[in-house]
């Protein structure tokens, strides 16, 4: 996991990988949270099924190691798991190409090529990524650049609000780096790999039919 300073400089690196065993989750909600709000907005990028009974919330950020990590493993999740609904929280911490990578993903979403985009960017390896290297993963993806640069510009405004927007969530949340996944009614701060998260949707789906 990487933590974010006071400075929103790069921090160092915490945990490894977590397999299946959930050992760090936590509540994911508290009084003065507005669940809806961070489950529906509606410009964040959805993935899944989007009336899924479990839905994953994942605070990222294209510069952390640990998130690129997971990113297969959730995918694979959600590519076999037909009840999982994913929401992506863009939250660029780290770096500044950080934030230029969300803003290109977000941008993306208007020609329906966030989830291309977003793989393209997870699978650089290493962390302070460039956004001349982020700017080459892009185009590679298949992503239409001139559309996209068009549309960075056009939609500046609510990409930047969404971005805010994230960022007061996860401060509400009390977050402290990346990746953190909403699991349903838990919060893992940490990485995960496949049999961890469906390990976490599972307990989701159990606390559900209990009523806790």
């Amino acid at each position: 996991m990487h933590r974010r300073s006071f400075n929103w400089a790069m921090a160092a690196c915490a945990l490894a990988i977590v397999a299946a065993p959930l050992l760090r989750a936590t509540p994911a909600w508290s009084d003065g949270i507005d669940v809806n709000e961070v489950l529906h907005d509606p410009d964040a990028p959805v993935a899944g099924n989007p009336k899924g009974d479990v839905t994953v919330v994942a605070f990222l950020d294209y510069n952390c190691p640990f998130c690129k990590h997971a990113a297969p493993d959730l995918a694979k999740l959600v590519a076999t798991d037909h009840g999982v609904r994913l929401v992506y929280k863009d939250w660029p911490i780290l770096t500044p190409a950080s934030t230029y990578g969300a803003r290109m993903a977000l941008a993306s979403k208007y020609q329906g090529k966030y989830d291309a985009v977003h793989a393209a960017l997870m699978a650089i390896p290493g962390r302070r990524i460039p956004e001349e290297q982020m700017r080459a993963a892009i185009a590679a993806s298949g992503v239409d650049m001139d559309r996209l640069e068009a549309d960075a510009k056009a939609h500046a405004t609510d990409i930047d609000a969404l971005l805010k927007r994230n960022l007061a969530e996860a401060d509400a949340l009390g977050l402290e780096g990346t990746p953190v996944f909403l699991i349903g009614p838990f919060k893992v701060a940490q990485a995960l790999d496949y049999d961890g998260f469906k390990d976490a949707v599972a307990k989701a789906r159990a606390r559900a039919k209990t009523g806790g």
